[in-house]
């Protein structure tokens, strides 16, 4: 196990034989943030498929300015640089590819089933077990770039986390024994290249996300900068929007917000 849980080139390719993504890497036993990294590179025009791989961060950042905490040796952290041809308007179906491919490359390897929570976290059984974290780059209405970063509890302690509003989860304490990180994320790799050039061939993954969400069909409070929208969560739209159905029979919808579903804000 120590061995396939080492995170090299040679474990990753070990299993995957990349096309585009992580054809390219950059593998930091820590660093502040992949993210960071990953959108230095594409500003500086790196070519897209780049992975920046770390085994810890000292500034790991998710969505909304959270903290991401992770002990060295506990999850996968990585960035994917991507240069679709997009408008910004449609980056979500990117941040999608790359949710899809995490919850089919953990059934692949885990047998475990996971969930994606709107917009952009991985649930298992009810607990937090990932999320991503998208940054774009454009001309104008054009897609320059889209920098997606992840964060999975593979084999996380969670009594090392501290306290967290959210109830954390991770594939090892579900499994009862350790799961290696080099496979996962290999097969990670390999679903999402698929689903990346089935995109750029103008496929929408919107239907295999819908499939994926635990959101829908659950009442929800929806916090925006403007406003914290209550109601229905009716489905999803082509890019990735929110469609809640109000108590007062409006459809709203929203490109990104919090979601609290039953009462807990996850």
């Amino acid at each position: 196990m120590a061995e396939a849980d080492t995170l090299t080139r040679e474990a990753i390719w070990a299993v995957y034989t990349p096309r585009l993504l992580g054809r390219e890497m950059e593998i930091y036993a820590e660093i502040d943030s992949t993210n960071t990294r990953a959108v230095a590179l594409a500003q500086r025009g790196a070519p897209e498929g780049i992975l920046v791989l770390a085994d810890h961060q000292t500034q790991g950042r998710g969505r909304l300015g959270r903290q991401w905490f992770a002990p060295p040796g506990s999850s996968l952290l990585f960035s994917l640089l991507f240069r679709p041809p997009l408008m910004v308007s449609q980056a979500q179906r990117v941040a999608m590819v790359c949710a899809v491919a995490a919850v089919e490359a953990i059934a692949e390897v885990t047998g475990l089933t996971a969930q994606i929570k709107w917009p952009n976290d991985i649930l298992l059984e009810g607990g937090k077990l990932g999320g991503m974290l998208t940054e774009l780059g454009g001309h104008g209405a054009a897609l320059d770039y889209a920098v997606v970063g992840m964060g999975l509890n593979v084999n996380l302690d969670l009594a090392s986390l501290p306290p967290v509003m959210t109830p954390p989860a991770s594939l090892s304490a579900a499994l009862g024994r350790k799961v290696p990180r080099a496979v996962l994320l290999a097969t990670f790799l390999r679903r999402a290249e698929a689903l990346y050039e089935a995109l750029k061939g103008g496929w929408s993954p919107h239907e295999a996300w819908r499939e994926h969400l635990a959101t829908l069909g659950q009442r929800v409070a929806v916090g925006t900068p403007e406003e914290v929208i209550e109601g229905l969560a009716e489905d999803v739209d082509a890019d990735g929007a929110l469609l809640v159905r109000t108590d007062e029979g409006s459809l709203r919808r929203i490109l990104a917000g919090d979601v609290t579903l039953r009462g807990e804000r996850l």
